[in-house]
């Protein structure tokens, strides 16, 4: 059996819209209709950043402290922080996200010490508030944020999405595009994509070893 031995099958955004316009039983005639896509597009992409299906783009980032200096702005591209450490002496500590009402009632946020709490205040440009204030200049806070996809812009740009999605988003993306230009096809084409989407979701889960370990405590030992 001959095979291909490639494995660099990509769809540029062009493709996908031509895809997505051929599940709605149509084809991509005017400017408008590609503008029209490239939008449902990022539109899609805002979904699933809230929905939590862009695990690709985790990326863990740094921020030293200062000195009595309790908050620090992340980059705009940030969704979310998913966990962090501070860094002492080549010894990461661990932090707990806190909540706006837990950092609100804080009595004096003007404490100083190692920090051991963060709070994300997700602004425009979101902010992290640690506590205690940091008490001295060489901590250094590790990360892991969630990013946003890059935007689809010009139609020959490739999409920010792995393999393993590329069903996932036509699927989306004809779907989105049923509710401006296929109306008929809307049930249909939303069944399709909650498949695909669920799908995605669970092979993009975060796996880990997961041990049982029976509690003997309660059996009793002859001798």
């Amino acid at each position: 059996m001959t095979v291909s031995g490639s494995t660099n099958f990509e769809l540029d955004v062009a493709e996908y819209i031509e895809e997505a316009f051929e599940r709605c039983g149509l084809e991509v005639r005017t400017g408008y209709d590609l503008q029209t896509a490239k939008r449902s597009l990022n539109l899609l992409f805002a979904d699933w950043a809230n929905r939590g299906l862009n695990q690709w783009t985790i990326a863990q980032r740094t921020q030293a402290v200062t000195a009595d200096t309790a908050s620090y702005n992340l980059a705009v591209d940030t969704i979310d922080v998913l966990s962090m450490v501070v860094t002492r002496d080549s010894t990461d500590f661990s932090m707990s996200r806190i909540s706006r009402d837990a950092y609100l009632s804080i009595p004096n946020k003007a404490t100083t010490g190692r920090p051991t709490q963060f709070f994300i205040d997700r602004q425009l440009t979101p902010v992290i508030k640690i506590w205690p204030t940091p008490e001295n200049s060489t901590d250094v806070l590790k990360f892991d944020v969630l990013t946003r996809i890059d935007d689809a812009d010009a139609v020959t740009n490739t999409v920010d999405v792995p393999f393993r999605f590329f069903p996932c988003l036509a699927a989306g993306l004809a779907y989105y595009l049923s509710i401006k230009k296929a109306p008929d096809r809307v049930q249909m084409l939303k069944a399709m994509y909650d498949e695909e989407f669920l799908r995605a979701m669970e092979e993009d889960r975060d796996r880990a070893s997961f041990t049982i370990s029976p509690n003997l405590s309660f059996y009793r030992i002859s001798s």
